[in-house]
């Protein structure tokens, strides 16, 4: 892990020393559902407070990219910074995981160093467990669109409103939801999987902590044991909300992306670090395979 550096101004949290970061390839590649574009970068919700974030990238040093001194800058809209928040919003952003070297470990391989060129300021993020492990169970056979409206159905009918928008709903706050009211609410066959997460999180069988202890293999083993949930759902959680790197979820671009260039399997040099490596494929096959 890197240093996380910033600074506080206000209401503002400014970050510095990061290397490469591009908020739409990181908010916008399949990998969270409630930040929208708004002014001039993204609004969302983190560590429950709603933020505004920008990000001035400085003298770039490769197209889209932001230069050494890049300012990335999270604005609460409702509340004031502190130093605890500002580490926990670095951390969000995965400002304490060197990209920098991370990437020129994957540039070895040369497909791999395409998929970085096409992307190279792709993040992955450190989300919410709960909200991770419902809005990807919401995403099955669906897609970008509909998931983010499926989920800001769920937040507006169920979550804390803040400002002009609601935060993501908690398990505390969805007990009561019947498997009806999902289906209400057009959730379909997703309604029996979304009942079933919510009740195995709030009598404790399924347990964050006890999660983000367990090896990669047990840790996937263990959300299986909710309903509807596969491999692929497991692995979303566990890469984009407990830091398990060595989770590779398997969509239909990663399956399509994995056979036209890495027929052999992910190459060595992402060992340790798939799931990362995994980002840029994706995002480098949906938009050129």
């Amino acid at each position: 892990m890197q240093k996380i550096h910033y600074s506080i101004q206000d209401n503002k949290i400014l970050y510095r020393h990061f290397g490469d970061y591009h908020l739409a390839q990181t908010f916008q590649c399949g990998q969270a559902f409630r930040f929208d574009e708004y002014k001039d970068g993204f609004k969302g919700f983190i560590e429950k407070q709603l933020c505004y974030i920008t990000l001035d990238s400085g003298s770039t040093n490769c197209e889209g990219c932001c230069g050494d001194d890049a300012v990335l800058t999270v604005e609460l809209l409702h509340t004031q910074p502190t130093d605890e928040l500002a580490v926990k919003i670095g951390q969000f952003l995965s400002l304490d995981t060197d990209y920098t070297a991370l990437k020129k470990r994957f540039a070895q391989n040369e497909t791999l160093a395409k998929a970085i060129e096409f992307a190279p300021g792709i993040r992955v993020l450190n989300q919410d467990f709960f909200e991770t492990l419902i809005t990807f169970i919401i995403s099955q056979n669906n897609n970008i669109p509909r998931i983010k409206q499926l989920c800001d159905r769920l937040s507006e009918n169920y979550g804390t409103k803040v400002g002009d928008t609601y935060a993501f709903p908690t398990a505390e706050q969805m007990k009561n939801i019947t498997e009806q009211d999902y289906k209400d609410m057009k959730f379909g066959f997703r309604a029996k999987y979304l009942a079933d997460a919510v009740a195995k999180v709030l009598d404790g069988t399924i347990d964050e902590t006890t999660v983000k202890s367990l090896s990669y293999e047990d840790a996937q083993k263990y959300l299986m044991q909710i309903k509807g949930v596969g491999p692929k759902v497991a692995d979303c959680v566990l890469l984009f909300s407990c830091r398990q790197w060595r989770s590779f979820p398997k969509d239909v671009w990663i399956k399509k992306a994995m056979a036209q260039l890495f027929s052999d399997g992910i190459p060595k040099e992402a060992q340790g670090y798939e799931g990362i490596a995994q980002q840029y494929i994706f995002h480098y096959a949906r938009h050129t395979l």
